[in-house]
């Protein structure tokens, strides 16, 4: 009679095999073995990458129900095509504007001032934020003066910052920082207050000390209040970010836009317009990703 195959794939009469036949537990390497022929193997790499792209699908109706609409919608609006000009007229401005070599300048002036002011926003907002949950004392003296602040929009503070700062890049990092800071403060102190109490009882069981407390139960439980604060602000700061450059700015992309409209060059707003759209769809995946890196326990 044939003898079966053991649980790690050796010769039923090898020593292993006689092991586990004889009632003894199988060994670490059989286990995983065993785990391993139970885990599905990941779909190929084209699979990935379809799958990836078919999220795109609204997004590619959208274009192409855009592109429908700016060329037939001539017929009934002749105005139509200066007042929606079609994504390929897009495109050609685009093209346009990188053979003048201006295009790169306008975008990288932009993404630096939203980097700089929001990673100023997150590096005193968040210690803000955290302090002011961990502590009722602290926060019953702040929240007042931040509430009091907080509905001031951010271009109320334009004429302000252009007196303090003059016209230049600090004063539209400070336009971007003001209006990244408070999600950035508020949500980092809500990550801190809303920490379970069972955890926080856990540890002061266990023997942790204040500082160990804050460190190891409540930090990396505000870490997904914190990463959404983080984007909020982010997309915030954009919007602060075209204000900022409409009134005063000698590059950026709200700059181009503001040109663009002096110009009556609707091609060119529109293409400002979906190039902020996409460096912010870029920037929101790329604060995904960190999160997922710095928070693997997190379910996104």
């Amino acid at each position: 009679m044939p003898s079966s195959p053991s649980l790690d794939g050796e010769d039923a009469r090898s020593p292993g095999a006689l092991t586990a036949n004889r009632g003894m537990p199988p060994t670490q390497e059989a286990l995983a073995r065993l785990a391993a022929s139970m885990v599905p193997p990941p779909p190929p790499a084209w699979k990935r990458a379809l799958s990836r792209i078919s999220r795109l699908w609204l997004l590619a109706v959208f274009v192409i129900a855009w592109q429908l609409i700016s060329m037939y919608g001539q017929r009934v609006n002749p105005q139509l095509d200066v007042m929606m000009p079609p994504p390929t007229a897009v495109i050609s401005a685009a093209a346009d504007l990188i053979a003048r070599g201006v295009l790169l300048t306008h975008i990288l002036d932009s993404l630096k001032r939203v980097l700089l002011a929001v990673g100023a926003a997150a590096v005193l907002g968040v210690p803000l934020g955290l302090a002011m949950g961990w502590s009722k004392r602290f926060r019953a003296a702040v929240d007042p003066l931040l509430e009091f602040i907080r509905p001031i929009p951010p271009l109320a503070w334009i004429p302000l910052s252009i007196l303090w700062f003059g016209i230049g890049d600090v004063q539209i990092v400070y336009i971007i920082f003001l209006a990244a800071f408070f999600p950035v403060v508020l949500n980092s102190l809500a990550g801190a207050r809303d920490v379970d109490t069972y955890l926080v009882r856990a540890g002061l069981s266990l023997g942790a000390r204040p500082r160990e407390l804050f460190l190891t139960v409540v930090l990396p439980a505000a870490l997904p209040h914190i990463f959404t604060g983080i984007r909020i602000g982010l997309g915030i700061g954009w919007m602060a970010l075209v204000a900022g450059e409409l009134v005063a700015a000698p590059s950026g992309l709200g700059y181009m836009i503001n040109n663009a409209r002096t110009l009556f060059r609707s091609d060119y707003i529109l293409l400002g317009m979906v190039l902020i759209g996409a460096l912010g769809l870029v920037l929101d995946y790329l604060m995904r990703q960190a999160a997922r890196f710095a928070m693997p326990w997190h379910r996104q």
